[in-house]
């Protein structure tokens, strides 16, 4: 009898991290790339995959192959969206930024450790990054939206994460390495504003400012990504500028003043 809660609640976090994992990209993941990043098995992860198609959560596309967000995901997300109004108070901060900058826009929510991409607005310019879209995942203190956040969360937050920070990090952990990591964290406290590098993809720069709830805490944030000849010194301070006084108007906005 005890047994059967545990086994049930394994069964709903493992059917959820399939589909945390196929909606990062638009065009989904084949299974061998799900099994990979699950680290469930083969069969298992199969198992899973169709029982989520059987209910409309997942499809697998018939050219690929690929196991894509199904029907009922996008049912769920109109209804949530009423709840949640998060596009019809950012969405007019991101396309202000996009028209005044050129750059691609995007509007991020923390979800525990990571940050995740819900809306974009695309720029003028016409090269573009495409490292960030929607759905996409990073582990908090990756990224310009991650670093904005991680920036101001409480001291033994931020120290937790980075005492595991490579198994946090996982695959980006050799570019952001913790010292690197704590850098970019200063500045960005100093500066209001973070900076990316190119730390995620070389030559694709981004930078975020966060956006704050009602407690004063950093829950979401704002972002500009582009290539690194956008992005030169002498122009980051009029992008980060724009950045936090977009955040500034969304978090008041949201914090109901």
């Amino acid at each position: 009898m005890t047994s059967a809660p545990v086994q049930g609640a394994q069964v709903v976090s493992r059917a959820a991290a399939l589909l945390r994992i196929v909606g990062r990209k638009p065009e989904g993941s084949p299974l061998v790339e799900l099994v990979r990043e699950s680290g469930l098995t083969r069969p298992t992860a199969h198992r899973l995959l169709t029982s989520l198609a059987a209910e409309g959560l997942l499809d697998q596309d018939p050219g690929s192959g690929n196991w894509v967000l199904g029907p009922e995901i996008l049912l769920m997300g109109s209804v949530a969206s009423a709840r949640f109004p998060l596009e019809d108070i950012a969405r007019p901060s991101l396309r202000r930024l996009a028209e005044e900058t050129g750059e691609s826009a995007f509007f991020s929510i923390r979800r525990g450790a990571e940050t995740v991409c819900l809306l974009r607005e695309e720029g003028s310019f016409p090269v573009r990054s495409f490292v960030l879209h929607e759905g996409v995942r990073f582990p908090l203190g990756v990224a310009s939206a991650g670093t904005a956040i991680m920036a101001f969360l409480p001291d033994a937050e931020q120290e937790e994460l980075l005492a595991g920070w490579a198994a946090h990090a996982g695959t980006f952990a050799a570019a952001h390495t913790a010292d690197v990591v704590r850098a970019n964290l200063e500045a960005t406290r100093q500066a209001g504003y973070s900076v990316n590098p190119g730390l995620v993809l070389e030559g694709s720069w981004g930078m975020g400012a966060a956006v704050f709830d009602q407690r004063g805490r950093p829950a979401w944030a704002l972002s500009l990504t582009g290539i690194e000849p956008r992005f030169r010194a002498d122009r980051r301070d009029t992008l980060g500028r724009l950045l936090m006084e977009e955040a500034h108007r969304i978090s008041l906005q949201l914090q109901g003043a």
